[in-house]
């Protein structure tokens, strides 16, 4: 009887201990996401799909309206802003790009931005691996680029960044609530 009762105390600690470890995170608000350059690089390489190289992916969160006024009240014009939620969304080019003129070198970025009513300053920025924009240090920005915002008829619920191709390389689309705006990458 102690050997049987001593069994089921052991296997009560086992499943509870089980259970202690495998709890998982609630599920993010602003879940993480990841935009490639050409769309769907990862998915083309596997089906032996992919004709053009890797040239940049920017991984972001993705916060929601959820009936918030976005624009000059959540995120206030003329403050610098991480470009989504969570940590600070980054961007990676497999190869020398240009941006407004500048280059820049393969590597790993981040992206931040400054919104204003009529345009959006996007600073491409050397430090990575950070949260929000606390410790943002203009001494580490590598370019700044004024884009003109362009009001959208339709609502975009959730923040969003995808590539698109253009003549002489992509776009780097980004929206939320009304507004868009584009950010020529050239390659």
């Amino acid at each position: 009887m102690k050997q049987f009762f001593a069994a089921v105390v052991i296997l009560c600690f086992l499943i509870t201990g089980a259970r202690a470890q495998s709890k998982l995170p609630p599920v993010d608000k602003s879940p993480m996401d990841m935009s490639y350059y050409p769309n769907g690089y990862p998915v083309l390489k596997i089906q032996d799909k992919a004709t053009d190289p890797i040239v940049a992916r920017v991984i972001y969160s993705r916060p929601q309206k959820n009936g918030r006024t976005i624009f000059g009240d959540l995120l206030e014009y003329g403050k610098v802003w991480r470009l989504g939620a969570n940590e600070a969304t980054e961007i990676e080019f497999y190869q020398n790009v240009k941006i407004n003129n500048i280059k820049i070198k393969k590597g790993r970025y981040t992206l931040y931005c400054i919104p204003y009513a009529d345009k959006w300053t996007i600073i491409v920025n050397k430090d990575t691996d950070t949260w929000g924009s606390f410790k943002y240090d203009i001494k580490k920005d590598l370019a700044r680029i004024d884009l003109p915002v362009q009001k959208q008829t339709e609502i975009t619920e959730a923040f969003v960044m995808a590539f698109d191709k253009a003549a002489n390389g992509a776009s780097l689309i980004i929206a939320w609530d009304d507004v868009k705006v584009s950010l020529p990458i050239i390659f």
